[in-house]
Parts: C-alpha cells; structure tokens; sequence
C-alpha cells in the first residue's frame, strides 16, 4: 500500500503513476543510455526521460542533453556516438557530497566544511 502511494504522489524519488501510463500510451522508445536512463519522445514532439535511478538532471550525458533540448546531434541522425579515448566519462554533479572538490582537502591546517552533506 505504501510503495502505491509513493508511486502515485512522491515524484521526486521516481517516475510516478501519470508519467507510467503517459509513457506507456503515448511514448516511443527512442534509446537509453550507460546510466540506464531511457529517453522517450512522443508523436507530438514533446521528449522525456525516465531515470534509472534517483532522479538527477545532471545524470543526463552530453548527447543526450543536446537531444532532450532539440539541439541536431548525431544521436537523431542514427549514428553510433564514439568516444575518444582522451575523453573522461560522464559524472553527475557531486555538489554537497563527501566527493566534491574543495581545496586545499588533503591538507591538516585546511578549513573544515561548514556544512554536512545529507545522506
């Protein structure tokens, strides 16, 4: 009864029961990514974004961020997308986490964090 509940009113953890029968009824499966992320788009144009995970916008990978936002990429044009080996792969922000960048961080005389990241 709770996970039901959750699914139909707690949009912020995952898709919720609108977006289900909406992507269901009238989305086309257009690809997903190494994230596990799908990307449907429907007959009218609109595009959207199922999320693997928690729900994150900064999940979403260059190519397909230029997709969701109607920017011509080679995504729409059917080819495979390669990657350069010089090139770093994708990452989410970590900004609030143990994982973000401040300086000075290995050092003993450095400023501790003001604040406490949530877990």
């Amino acid at each position: 009864m709770l996970t039901l509940l959750k699914k139909i009113f707690i949009w912020w953890n995952q898709d919720t029961l609108g977006t289900k029968l909406k992507t269901i009824l009238f989305g086309k499966l257009v690809g997903s990514d190494s994230f596990g992320n799908k990307y449907y788009e429907s007959k009218g144009g609109k595009r959207w974004v199922i999320y693997a995970n928690e729900i994150d916008a900064s999940k979403i990978p260059v190519e397909w961020y230029s997709w969701m936002h109607f920017t011509a990429n080679k995504i729409e044009k059917k080819h495979d997308l390669k990657k350069y080996e010089w090139q770093k792969p994708h990452q989410s922000n970590p900004t609030g986490t143990e994982a973000a960048y401040y300086p000075n961080k290995n050092k003993k005389n450095a400023i501790n964090k003001k604040y406490k990241s949530w877990k």
